[in-house]
């Protein structure tokens, strides 16, 4: 997805915690220094250390462990665990010789209750938990004088524990919340992923645009279509490409757009895009948030339609071509048939005139049989109904095609000879395509052929293939026809060739055949010295035994 898509941004709320922990880890002792320097030498305060060496050697640890903890972090769980016995020990030491337990910032030992928490689970609560007791224990033992200062020892022990409690509480529903705000942002990222991934294998182009027309968002086929590489975001579509309507006026989708109140499609427009032009499908639509009346962007689809187009003009042209040709034969056997039907009543007419006449509608009604066997055929090529292949006989079909044709051939007084190789072997085709295409070879020869012969022509080939051919001696096909000859419902002006009854499918069916078969038709003909057309088939490859 091209544009400015951006990530979500994703907050570990395991990694989040562990910022926390290590400023509460350097701040507190820092905290604690401060506090027990201010007890120990200020004149408003009440000094508490055992003895100086004590209170020394503790907060220089207090300081050490505060900034080799924060800027020296240990990575490995043994690291953590290490700092956590460290600053138990430390905390002990000095509620035991410096402070006593009675102080306000006894609460803080709540932080080192959720640190051991979070790196050691509920073993590290119980090992703090245990700490604290031997702390308070030993204060009471150490700085207790008096039934008031236990009391208030074991006040500070139970408020510590309320509050850490209270504390760890607050953090796991955090946790939890920001688990399921991962859980939430994780499976929308897939989502989003997915149709992001959906959205760029789509074959058409699609293109999201803000109020203005300026693109934002697009997919691969956009780039396809454009045929560029140029990141379109920030962009206006109608400066990059040029599109015109069916009456050959500009079409800019800044102006469509605004006007569009629902969605729209057009498939009259034809784009300029490096050099060429194509057809182009296009719908556009406004993009509307939930409970809004004014539009938030523009979706726009664009379909390259050209080749639908060209089949659509094709299909069209072939309909009308397909009912003008069924017109003039149905027209003739239609007027021949009424012609007859009233001289049947009249005794006066000859019999030979109403012979005539039945056998002129009979021609236009195998005339037309023709040509629907030939759009029949056309049709199942173009569906791929008989495109399954199969092993084909050689031997087998041409002796089949000669017992067909040798009659027609022989009513004309032609020859009609097969030179076919001994054991030419198999070829793996469509049975109808094959037969089809030799026999409109064959049907062609006869019929353009007035003296001589038609011979089919079978040899094995290079490259392990089997070469089909028809030759006939008839009138031959001029250079200048040639090059019309597959094109549909096409004859020569030659005379001879408008005497016969042909439908100007034949040739037009056998090219379609021949790309379904993977080959390709070749001709060699002068006008008046007869035609040769032949293909070439892979053969079956024998097994050897």
């Amino acid at each position: 997805m091209g544009g400015q898509v951006k990530d979500y941004i994703n907050i570990d709320p395991s990694t989040h915690r562990m910022k926390i922990i290590r400023w509460i880890a350097l701040l507190i002792p820092l905290l604690l220094v401060a506090y027990s320097v201010f007890m120990q030498f200020s004149p408003l305060g009440k000094p508490t250390a055992v003895n100086m060496y004590a209170f020394y050697a503790v907060n220089v640890c207090w300081v050490i462990i505060g900034f080799w903890q924060f800027f020296a972090a240990p990575r490995q769980p043994i690291g953590h665990i290490a700092g956590l016995i460290g600053y138990h020990i430390l905390a002990l030491t000095y509620v035991l010789t410096v402070s006593g337990f009675d102080m306000p910032l006894i609460y803080t030992w709540s932080a080192l209750l959720l640190a051991s928490s979070v790196y050691l689970g509920q073993s590290g609560i119980n090992i703090s938990i245990a700490t604290l007791f031997a702390a308070a224990s030993g204060s009471v033992i150490i700085h207790a004088s008096d039934d008031k200062q236990v009391v208030s020892i074991v006040i500070h022990f139970l408020g510590t524990l309320i509050i850490s409690y209270m504390v760890k509480m607050v953090i796991s529903a955090q946790a939890i919340d920001q688990a399921e705000l991962l859980r939430s942002q994780t499976a929308e990222r897939l989502q989003r992923d997915r149709i992001v991934t959906i959205v760029n294998n789509l074959s058409d182009a699609i293109i999201s645009t803000d109020r203005n027309g300026i693109i934002s968002l697009y997919n691969a086929s956009a780039l396809n279509l454009f045929d560029t590489n140029t990141d379109l975001a920030g962009k206006c579509i109608d400066d990059f490409i040029s599109i015109i309507d069916k009456n050959k006026q500009p079409f800019k989708f800044a102006d469509k757009l605004h006007s569009a109140k629902t969605t729209q499609y057009r498939d009259d427009l034809t784009a300029r895009i490096s050099n060429e032009s194509i057809r182009l499908g296009a719908t556009y639509s406004p993009i509307r948030s939930t409970n809004s009346v004014s539009d938030d962007g523009y979706v726009i689809i664009l379909r390259d339609i050209t080749k639908q187009k060209s089949l659509d003009d094709e299909r069209d042209e072939f309909i009308s071509v397909v009912s003008h040709e069924l017109r003039t034969p149905i027209t003739i056997a239609e007027g021949s048939l009424s012609n007859v039907s009233l001289m049947i009543k009249r005794p006066d007419i000859p019999k030979e005139r109403l012979i005539n006449g039945i056998s002129t509608a009979h021609e236009q009604i195998i005339f037309l049989a023709r040509m629907v066997n030939d759009l029949s055929t056309l049709s199942r090529a173009e569906r791929g109904v008989a495109d399954e292949p199969e092993n084909i006989d050689v031997q087998s079909l041409i002796d089949e095609l000669y017992a067909e044709y040798a009659p027609q051939a022989a009513d004309k007084s032609l020859t009609f000879d097969i030179d076919i190789a001994p054991q030419v072997g198999q070829v793996s085709q469509s049975r109808l395509y094959l037969k089809e295409i030799l026999q409109n070879f064959i049907t062609n020869a006869i019929r353009y052929t007035e003296k001589g012969g038609v011979t089919i022509i079978v040899k094995p080939g290079e490259n392990d293939t089997i070469n089909f051919a028809v030759k006939d001696t008839g009138i031959g096909i001029s250079r200048s026809d040639q090059a019309h000859l597959y094109q549909k419902f096409w004859r020569s002006e030659d005379y001879r060739t408008r005497e016969t009854s042909g439908t100007g499918l034949g040739l037009y069916v056998v090219a379609k055949l021949a790309l379904k078969l993977k080959t390709e038709i070749k001709l060699k003909s002068r006008l008046n010295h007869g035609s040769t057309f032949s293909f070439s088939l892979p053969a079956v490859k024998k097994i050897k035994s």
